[in-house]
């Protein structure tokens, strides 16, 4: 269907599931031992950290270090961005709060009469997500710079709007 595109896995879950096998008194190393990989400039260099982290903590966390490789292939596009890609791509988190909200919406309504009645439902659930419209300078801040980096990421594939 889209022939293009790049299938990449969330950052934070991937932390938090590894978080889930360690115990408590080792979060706060860990944690500071696996942030080189997540932030590394190349998936070389990311891979000399995970090396790194792996002979630290696999002895005694040998799940952990499974986790991280069986999710490789799809932690690694992560890497390829520039730092502000990087940046607002790390979580699914805003993805996954949206589509649960329009899964909610869809299903309390049961089915649509016409297409354009699921589109109008589906716009009504995205504008009450923020009915002020205040979110949006807070959009602006986080997004801009993101938005021009993937201008030149995805060049051809991102056309500038009107507004």
């Amino acid at each position: 269907m889209w022939p293009q595109t790049v299938v990449q896995t969330c950052v934070i879950h991937l932390l938090r599931n590894t978080f889930r096998y360690a115990g408590r008194q080792h979060w706060d190393r860990m944690s500071k031992d696996l942030k080189p990989v997540y932030t590394a400039p190349t998936e070389a260099a990311a891979k000399e950290r995970f090396a790194e982290f792996a002979a630290a903590w696999g002895p005694q966390y040998p799940a952990i270090v499974r986790l991280w490789e069986n999710a490789w292939a799809e932690f690694v596009p992560f890497l390829d961005y520039d730092v502000e890609i990087r940046r607002v791509i790390c979580s699914t988190n805003a993805i996954e709060s949206r589509n649960a909200r329009y899964r909610r919406a869809v299903r309390v309504r049961g089915h649509f009469p016409t297409q354009q009645a699921a589109l109008k439902c589906l716009y009504l659930v995205t504008r009450s997500l923020d009915p002020t419209g205040k979110g949006q300078a807070r959009w602006a801040i986080r997004w801009k710079p993101a938005l021009n980096a993937f201008a030149i990421a995805f060049e051809g594939r991102i056309t500038p709007t009107g507004n």
